[in-house]
C-alpha cells in the first residue's frame, strides 16, 4: 500500500508571532536561536515600559544602580545561581596565552576543539538576574539602616534557553527593585510591587493574572525545592498572554528570598542579625512583546489611553 503523503503542519501561533516581529523590523534574528537585535520601534517602548515601571517607586526612598552584563565570578559563585540553576549559567572565557600559544590556538582544528578549546575561564561571569551584583555591594557596606533599604537595580542578563519563542531570548533586560530588612518588611514590599504591578497591566491594556509559582531547580533535589517554595509562597508571577494568546507566560516575578543572600553574603541588620531579602522584577522584553501580541505591531495603532499611559503627556 502506499504511503499517505502529509500535509505540512499548519505554522504554530509562535512561528506566526516571531515571524511578524522579524518582518516588522522589532527582531532582528542572529542565526542563534534566542539572540536577537532590536529595532528602534522595539527599543522605543522598551525605553518607555522602562520608565514606567520607573515611576511606580516614586515616593519610595530607593538608590538606583546599575551594570553591565557581566558580574564577578566569586559573586556569582556565593550566590548558589551555579547549584541550582548550572542548565542557565554561562561564564566568560578570554585568551590568556603568548604568541606561540596563539598560533597553535588557530592551526587548531574544528574536530580538536578549534581555537575556543584554548580559552580560559575569567574572572566575570554572565549576569543571571539583575538583582545579583547587588547583594555583594550592600552587604561591604555594614549593616543596614533600621528601616532596612531599597534598591533599584538594572542591567542585562543572559539564561542559556535557545528557542525558537521569542519569550525566550537568551539576553535580555530586567528591571528590578530589591529590598532588604525585616521579614515584615519584606512581605509588605512583595504585596505593594504585585498591586502596583497589576495596576499598571491594567493600564497598558493587558489581561494579567498573578500566581503562586516556583524557580526552575534542577537536579534530584529539584521537586522538593519546589515544593519547598510554593508551600512557603516565597514567589509569585505576573502572568500574559504572549507567543501563545492561549498561553500564559510570566513578565514579572515577586519574590522572598528569606535568608538565603544575606547568608551568601554576609548581609546584616541593624541589630547584627541576618537581615531578609526580596525583589520584584520586570522582564522589559516580555512585556514590550506582550503589548505587540494585544495591541498589535504598530505602536502607533495602539489604544490612546495605552500610548498615553507609555508617553504621558509633559
Amino acid at each position: 500500500m502506499d504511503t499517505p503523503i502529509l500535509a505540512d503542519a499548519p505554522p504554530s501561533h509562535v512561528e506566526r508571532f516571531r515571524a511578524e516581529l522579524i518582518r516588522h523590523g522589532h527582531l532582528l534574528p542572529t542565526g542563534v536561536d534566542g539572540l536577537y537585535g532590536r529595532g528602534e520601534a522595539f527599543e522605543k517602548v522598551l525605553s518607555a515600559v522602562d520608565a514606567l515601571v520607573g515611576r511606580l517607586a516614586e515616593g519610595d526612598t530607593v538608590e538606583v544602580l546599575r551594570f553591565p552584563p557581566v558580574m564577578t565570578r566569586t559573586g556569582f559563585e556565593a550566590s548558589g545561581y551555579f547549584r541550582n540553576f548550572p542548565h542557565l549559567s554561562a561564564g566568560v572565557s578570554c585568551f590568556c596565552g603568548d604568541d606561540s600559544a596563539h598560533r597553535r590556538a588557530l592551526a587548531c582544528t574544528p574536530e580538536e576543539g578549534g581555537w575556543a578549546s584554548h580559552l580560559q575561564p575569567a574572572d566575570v561571569v554572565l549576569t543571571p538576574a539583575s538583582c545579583y551584583p547587588v547583594y555583594p555591594i550592600v552587604a561591604a557596606r555594614g549593616p543596614l539602616p533600621e528601616e532596612g533599604w531599597l534598591v533599584d537595580s538594572s542591567s542585562y542578563c543572559f539564561r542559556r534557553e535557545p528557542s525558537l519563542d521569542p519569550i525566550r531570548m537568551q539576553m535580555f533586560r530586567q528591571r528590578e527593585q530589591v529590598c532588604f530588612g525585616s521579614p515584615e518588611r519584606i512581605r509588605a514590599f512583595q504585596a505593594r510591587w504585585m498591586e502596583r504591578a497589576m495596576d499598571m497591566f491594567a493600564r497598558l491594556g493587558l489581561k494579567a493574572v498573578t500566581d503562586l509559582a516556583n524557580d526552575p531547580f534542577f537536579g534530584r533535589a529539584a521537586p522538593l525545592m519546589r515544593n519547598g517554595q510554593r508551600s512557603q509562597r516565597l514567589k509569585f508571577e505576573i502572568l500574559v498572554p504572549i507567543s501563545d494568546p492561549e498561553r500564559l507566560n510570566a513578565c514579572g516575578s515577586f519574590n522572598y528570598h528569606v535568608q538565603h543572600f544575606a547568608e551568601a553574603y554576609g548581609i546584616k541588620a541593624a541589630d547584627g542579625s541576618v537581615a531578609h531579602t526580596g525583589c520584584a522584577g520586570f522582564g522589559l522584553e516580555r512585556i514590550v512583546l506582550a503589548l505587540m501580541r494585544a495591541h498589535g505591531f504598530d505602536p502607533s495603532t495602539w489604544p490612546a489611553d495605552v500610548q498615553a499611559t507609555l508617553w504621558p503627556p509633559r
